[in-house]
């Protein structure tokens, strides 16, 4: 069986964003292989300082995956911060990365343009990154597009680290880049991303749910004109919930006039609600039993450390290192 392994972050909601590009993959994939889904909690340090809200972050986005579909019996699920051995690794992976690898980073000069403090833990995040898929040998590592560059310094750093100590210590993994999903766009017509405030929440409902679709930004063709379906960032999110036959209706909709903005955000409305309806009310049930998740995670973490000190013991060896403290215990 080929190893998955993927995480997110804990610096914020999650939001459709989050689920089309990400979490209904992750959900998809455990059935296909060894899957390791982790909360990236040690990098949502980069952003939040806020030890209470990164622990209910945490919290939350396990009763996402959770209630979105994520089976523990599966999947390895656990919070990063459980395995001490992404550190571990990411330090001794650190010595082996030159400055200008990190300064070439894309990802940094995005999130910098976004206007997110340049700390060092951002500055150094493709290493921690790497650290968190040499881990567990993974074979596939299911991402976005715009992490493409961070997966092939994951590489770059495990080929560094074999070629020095003269044997394949840490197995090099590849991108599982699905290119047929779009960018989805969020509310101003940008890329839907916490950054730009712009996100529609995966469990959002009621009255906030409906503000959020309502706001979404249109063209001011009158109500009676044609208009183009493929232009309009709501159809764009109706694309996601929709099947074709419905998809091709609302696109003659909008073509044959008569069909507002309004009608269509109606529409998207509806599929939302109706779309993560189930998931919604398992969140809440689960929100109740909260004892229960934090045990789901603690067992996750527990075999996910047993995981780590394969790869670990050997890594340690040849670099001279040697520990004291039993992290499997």
């Amino acid at each position: 069986m080929k190893t998955i392994l993927s995480g997110i972050q804990s610096s914020g909601k999650l939001h459709l964003g989050n689920y089309f590009g990400a979490l209904r993959q992750h959900i998809q994939m455990q059935e296909e292989g060894d899957a390791f889904y982790f909360i990236a909690n040690y990098h949502s340090l980069t952003s939040i300082n806020d030890g209470e809200e990164i622990y209910q972050n945490t919290i939350d986005v396990a009763l996402d995956y959770l209630a979105l579909g994520l089976d523990p019996n599966k999947a390895t699920f656990f919070a990063q911060s459980d395995v001490p051995q992404h550190a571990e690794l990411a330090w001794i992976l650190g010595t082996f990365c030159p400055v200008s690898l990190m300064e070439k980073g894309v990802a940094y000069k995005d999130k910098v343009a976004q206007g997110l403090n340049p700390n060092i833990g951002l500055f150094t995040y493709p290493i921690l990154q790497a650290a968190d898929i040499l881990m567990y040998n993974a074979d596939l590592v299911p991402v976005g597009q715009d992490q493409k560059q961070n997966i092939e310094i994951c590489r770059d750093l495990a080929g560094k680290f074999n070629h020095n100590y003269g044997d394949e210590y840490l197995k090099l993994p590849e991108p599982h880049i699905l290119e047929s999903v779009a960018v989805v766009p969020g509310v101003d017509g940008q890329k839907m991303s916490k950054s730009y405030g712009n996100t529609i929440g995966i469990f959002d409902e009621g009255k906030e749910l409906k503000k959020k679709v309502m706001s979404i930004q249109t063209d001011s063709t009158p109500l009676d004109e044609p208009k183009d379906p493929e232009s309009c960032n709501v159809f764009a999110l109706i694309k996601l919930f929709a099947d074709e036959e419905k998809k091709n209706e609302i696109a003659e909709k909008y073509r044959a006039g008569g069909y507002g903005y309004g009608h269509a955000k109606n529409e998207l409305l509806g599929m939302i609600e109706e779309y993560f309806a189930e998931a919604r009310e398992r969140r809440k049930e689960l929100s109740q039993d909260l004892d229960t998740v934090r045990d789901i995670l603690r067992e996750g973490g527990k075999k996910a450390r047993e995981r780590a000190e394969e790869v670990m013991e050997p890594v340690r060896e040849a670099t001279g290192l040697f520990k004291t403290y039993d992290f499997t215990s």
